[in-house]
């Protein structure tokens, strides 16, 4: 029987190649399955596929086929459950119980409601050995998203800043491309291919036209893209609807019919969900983005709508790239990454975590996470 070192050791790389599929499985969970046959050695291994495709199980199963290997009595080294239900393709288990798997380890349970331990229980059920926990921590952040969508039922919301070292996002001039380097923007671009959806305003859309999609990475799928614009303001001819391959979903807190149709007719769909202040209400906006399937929603905005996310809650994790220089006083609020008014107690401030904080080129990426985020 393999020992628990070699479990993790196979683990990890099941791991490997879910982190390998970060930007194709959406909205899917990342996941990785490595087969080990019964004398010790790989029969196959693979990821998950875009979604309706086949699941790292059933992807590692046709490659021990495809190599001729014999995977009856083999260990099926998982890093999610095994998916138990018809959704888009056929369970999992049912799959690794035909084939003579004889034992399965995994990284950690399936937090949909629709698997939730089931799977475990239909391989246990037919005689299979079923192991849990090996590299749990791994593959519950790489599939964050999924699974705050999952228990929370909103998505993962993660905040982009772009700032000098003294916290400026613009000069007194309005100009702000580029504070960081190449390099940044670069890894800058890799998170939003990673996410579901990228969130922005109609400021920004207005000020700046930016197209916010993942160009600078080699990316199969583009994320969503999502517009805050209360007032449907959102010029129909702006760089956003010039990107293949990615839904443009406008959040208005009223409908002006003319407009709407002229953004209806570029693709875009509208949904109204005004606040009792005439603003869009985030609350209900991020719980139809989890019904719309969105797992990470990777926010390039304004102060404002970067003040608001935060002073509602809204904000997991703040992605703050700084570059290693001063730009003095700024314009206004303008040149602030967050709008919110002063603190009058130290205790009053949001606590955060360092989760890592690394270089690209000159510039300083910090990963920090509101600190109650770890529990659900």
């Amino acid at each position: 029987m393999p020992t628990h070192n070699a479990d993790s050791q196979q683990i990890a790389a099941a791991q490997q190649l879910a982190v390998d599929a970060r930007y194709l499985t959406d909205p899917n969970p990342r996941v990785g399955c490595v087969l080990i046959d019964a004398a010790g050695e790989l029969a196959g291994a693979g990821h998950t596929q875009r979604a309706g495709g086949p699941h790292a199980e059933i992807v590692a199963l046709q490659d021990a086929a495809a190599r001729g290997r014999s995977v009856a009595g083999a260990t099926a080294y998982v890093t999610l459950e095994p998916c138990s239900h018809h959704g888009r393709t056929a369970p999992c288990c049912d799959a690794l119980i035909a084939a003579g798997i004889r034992r399965v380890v995994a990284s950690v349970a399936d937090p949909n409601p629709l698997v939730g331990g089931q799977g475990f229980e239909r391989l246990r059920a037919a005689g299979i050995e079923v192991v849990v926990g090996p590299g749990a921590t791994e593959s519950r952040e790489l599939n964050i998203g999924f699974f705050s969508r999952m228990v929370r039922k909103t998505p993962w919301v993660r905040l982009k800043v772009a700032a000098s070292l003294d916290g400026k996002t613009a000069l007194t001039n309005g100009v702000s491309q580029w504070i960081t380097s190449e390099a940044a923007r670069t890894d800058g671009h890799a998170w939003r291919a990673r996410a579901s959806a990228v969130l922005t305003g109609v400021g920004t859309l207005i000020e700046d036209n930016p197209r916010l999609d993942a160009r600078l990475v080699e990316t199969p799928r583009q994320p969503h893209l999502v517009v805050v614009d209360s007032r449907l303001q959102t010029p129909p001819d702006a760089n956003i609807f010039g990107v293949a391959d990615r839904q443009v979903w406008i959040y208005a807190a009223q409908r002006d019919e003319a407009r709407a149709r002229a953004l209806e007719a570029r693709g875009a769909t509208i949904t109204v969900l005004p606040n009792a202040d005439g603003k869009v209400d985030l609350a209900a906006m991020l719980l139809d983005l989890a019904v719309r399937e969105v797992n990470e929603l990777h926010v390039e905005a304004g102060y404002k709508l970067n003040g608001s996310l935060l002073r509602e809650g809204w904000v997991d994790e703040l992605l703050l790239y700084l570059a290693p220089k001063f730009l003095g006083e700024g314009l206004d609020m303008a040149s602030q990454p967050f709008a919110g008014g002063p603190l009058t107690a130290l205790s009053a401030a949001l606590p955060l975590n360092f989760r890592s904080v690394d270089r690209f080129g000159p510039d300083l990426r910090i990963l920090a996470r509101v600190a109650d985020r770890d529990a659900f």
